[in-house]
């Protein structure tokens, strides 16, 4: 383990799921490493989901325009850590989550975003891997192919605040049918080198393979994130970018991260901030 490890924001989207939310903050309180705040991003919730987090030390910030776009923007544009990990509020995460983001990072200053799968809770083991095979399969499959590369997944991704910071004109935050990690995809991967990590399991909600509706309005949103940036960002452009080196997009030879100086760094192990 490197002996300074950069300082960890865990950043959570949050619309009326207080009872999941007590979950996932409490995995996070059970990490071998702490993060160096939590920040839970209320956008709009009705129920007690800002108490709850209040309640267990994360720092709230609200949101009022309506999306998950909207939130993580903000909950991002609020984190004070060196690296951003962002998950969704129905996630449970394992005990090494912050420890291994923040080595991985420690470990390749050129590295600008990090991410891993995750896997459906609340069913027998067999049945739950197979569908978070499934499920994610054919994200990464179908949006590799749309992108040019692996894309980032929204419950289990980091990236730097400083490359957050350079890029965060770009996205769509504003519009509530995009796919806010497919967005930030397609923006990071023109210049920043990404990595996927298959091994950066986190737990999360079944609530994308329950019932129908939800797996239609996922695809819409898709396809609508896709539509957006396109024709500049289509994948007859972005795939011939990737192997000519100009503009390249993907996890080969884009544009580095500037690592942060070595004066500026914070113990991951530092207190959550509250608000």
């Amino acid at each position: 383990m490197p002996a300074l490890l950069p300082a960890v924001s865990v950043v959570i989207p949050c619309l009326n799921d207080a009872p999941a939310l007590a979950a996932c903050l409490a995995s996070l309180a059970g990490q071998t490493v702490q993060p160096f705040e939590i920040v839970v991003v209320d956008n709009n919730s009705t129920d007690d989901s800002a108490a709850v987090a209040r309640r267990r030390g994360a720092r709230v910030v609200f949101e009022p325009v309506p999306g998950i776009p909207a939130a993580a923007a903000a909950g991002y544009d609020a984190a004070r850590g060196q690296i951003i990990a962002r998950c969704d509020a129905d996630c449970v995460l394992p005990a090494d989550w912050i420890a291994r983001i923040a080595e991985t990072f420690a470990a390749d200053p050129s590295l600008a975003a990090l991410s891993g799968p995750g896997r459906f809770y609340g069913f027998p083991r067999p049945l739950g891997g197979l569908l978070s095979v499934l499920y994610l399969g054919s994200y990464y499959l179908a949006m590799g192919l749309a992108l040019g590369h692996l894309p980032l997944f929204g419950s289990n991704l980091a990236l730097r605040t400083s490359v957050w910071h350079k890029i965060r004109g770009k996205v769509h935050r504003e519009d509530p049918e995009q796919h806010d990690d497919v967005c930030l995809s397609l923006h990071l991967g023109q210049e920043y080198r990404c990595r996927f990590e298959p091994t950066l399991v986190v737990g999360m909600a079944p609530r994308a393979v329950i019932g129908g509706a939800n797996l239609v309005r996922r695809f819409r949103r898709a396809f609508h994130t896709l539509w957006a940036h396109w024709p500049g960002e289509a994948p007859w452009v972005r795939w011939p970018r990737r192997f000519t080196g100009h503009g390249e997009t993907g996890h080969g030879k884009n544009r580095p991260a500037e690592p942060t100086a070595p004066g500026d760094t914070a113990g991951a192990a530092a207190a959550p901030a509250t608000d």
